[in-house]
């Protein structure tokens, strides 16, 4: 009885601690452990343009580098409406948080772009994002109401667009052109845009743009910014000044000029194209011709047996034909002068032979009979 007497109170005191874990209660518990959301205190809660507040900051991550502005046109409910536009962006400060996620700041205060009402907007640069916002108040500057909710978000531009890539190779010879159409916008409603459906569109000259819708995968808070990367490409063989625009919701948010070189290449083809195509047809032409024209049986060929019959020709010696040495004069008396002999004689004919000539004891004419003369 004893033993059961001394254990009831060691089983009572075991269940009225568990009873204390239990509602958070305990007698050793300290405080309740953070949440872990990051907190943000100024030391002013308002201040002129030319002084200073300090800003500190708690939970946040450890070593994590954080920027401060102070913004226009925001509240810590509705966040940073106009995006970083609203923000006094060239006295903004940069900060990094200790080992234990605190971080204490002086900030000097300056004019944001938009009317109050202000807040400090501290926001993570690297690493995993993360952002507050405290309200503020810049004295003497203007003050107008927060523009009403729509439910919706807003996009608009932020930086300036740009064309990245370049032609290569097969460009220079008529493929067509194509670069990558980067910008950034920010959301300046209250509510996210889900992957958004922009309309890229190209002209040329005088020329009405033709668009084309692309749709950008991600979400965009409000508040917040995002770089878009969009590709644009033309038609085969374009060149000359074209303009890539920008539309989001039936309104141009930017336009880019792009200047397409001449696709010389195409130039040269056709350059080529028209000096090799008339020398291969006239070869062909010509090989057909020598192949339907008539050939001499005995000679193996027209042009080769003709050249080769020149050359023989001029190779072969050429032939001296004797003189024949004039014949003396007749005799004297008989009237007749000195007989010249023009005739010559070819090498096969001897003068005794020539079927056309007289003989030699015949080739002076034969003196007049004595007899006759005396009988007279």
């Amino acid at each position: 009885m004893n033993r059961r007497s001394a254990r009831a109170p060691r089983l009572l005191t075991v269940l009225a601690l568990a009873a204390a874990l239990l509602a958070g209660t305990a007698p050793w518990a300290g405080p309740a452990a953070a949440a872990g959301k990051p907190t943000v205190t100024l030391s002013k809660s308002q201040a002129g343009t030319g002084g200073s507040i300090t800003v500190k900051g708690a939970d946040w991550r450890p070593n994590a580098l954080l920027m401060m502005l102070i913004c226009g046109q925001s509240s810590p409910a509705r966040g940073v409406i106009g995006g970083t536009n609203s923000c006094a962006n060239a006295d903004g400060l940069a900060v990094t948080t200790g080992a234990d996620g605190t971080f204490s700041k002086k900030l000097a205060v300056a004019e944001p772009p938009k009317a109050c009402p202000c807040v400090v907007h501290v926001a993570t640069v690297t690493g995993e994002k993360a952002q507050v916002d405290a309200e503020f108040k810049v004295a003497g500057h203007p003050v107008k109401s927060l523009p009403r909710s729509s439910g919706d978000g807003q996009l608009s531009m932020v930086t300036d667009t740009r064309l990245d890539g370049s032609s290569g190779l097969l460009t220079w010879f008529g493929a067509p052109p194509s670069r990558t159409f980067t910008f950034t916008v920010g959301n300046v409603g209250s509510a996210p845009v889900k992957n958004p459906v922009f309309q890229v569109g190209t002209s040329h000259g005088v020329f009405a743009p033709q668009w084309e819708e692309q749709q950008w995968r991600g979400t965009i808070a409000p508040g917040r910014k995002a770089q878009i990367e969009l590709p644009v490409e033309l038609t085969a063989g374009a060149h000359g000044s074209y303009l890539v625009s920008l539309k989001y919701g039936g309104k141009v948010l930017a336009e880019q000029p792009w200047g397409v070189g001449r696709p010389w290449g195409v130039t040269l083809f056709w350059i080529l194209l028209c000096v090799v195509v008339p020398a291969a047809v006239f070869r062909i032409g010509m090989a057909v011709v020598d192949r339907l024209r008539p050939r001499d049986r005995h000679a193996p060929g027209r042009h080769r047996g003709s050249q080769r019959l020149a050359e023989l020709t001029v190779r072969m010696p050429r032939l001296k034909l004797p003189q024949q040495e004039p014949k003396p004069a007749g005799p004297p008396g008989n009237g007749t002068g000195p007989v010249s002999d023009t005739t010559t004689t070819l090498p096969w004919f001897t003068p005794d032979t020539d079927p056309g000539l007289p003989t030699a004891g015949q080739l002076s004419a034969p003196p007049d009979s004595p007899t006759t003369k005396g009988n007279t």
